[in-house]
């Protein structure tokens, strides 16, 4: 984002964000009932896994629109990951502190894929 070339994907500092937002769900998730395993916990993890993937999907791609197209995708998951944490907090899997550390990390990232998206 900073107009310096980038040789990898893994330089870029939306890419490491993601993965950090990662991490901290699969903590976060490690604490809900059981019972959600292949509901709520397996929804966050999927969405959450998937911001990072299409950010560096699309940047092996071979055009600027197709590097959109999957900042798109990792939008739109980002987003439905947002929804996510607001469900889980509301039915009491998560305190307010155990997820704000995700949420606030999501959001720095869905500013920064606005960013992006705006400049492709």
């Amino acid at each position: 984002m900073d107009g310096t070339p980038k040789k990898s994907y893994r330089e870029l500092i939306v890419w490491q964000r993601a993965m950090e937002t990662c991490i901290a769900l699969y903590r976060l998730t490690r604490t809900f009932p059981h019972e959600e395993l292949y509901g709520l916990t397996n929804q966050i993890r999927r969405a959450g896994v998937s911001v990072p993937s299409n950010i560096a999907e699309g940047y092996g791609r071979l055009s600027h629109e197709q590097y959109r197209h999957f900042l798109g995708i990792a939008q739109a998951s980002n987003f439905e990951l947002q929804t996510q944490l607001i469900l889980a907090r509301e039915l009491g899997f998560a305190t307010q502190n155990q997820a704000a550390s995700a949420e606030s990390l999501s959001c720095e990232v869905g500013k920064m894929l606005t960013t992006m998206l705006k400049k492709l």
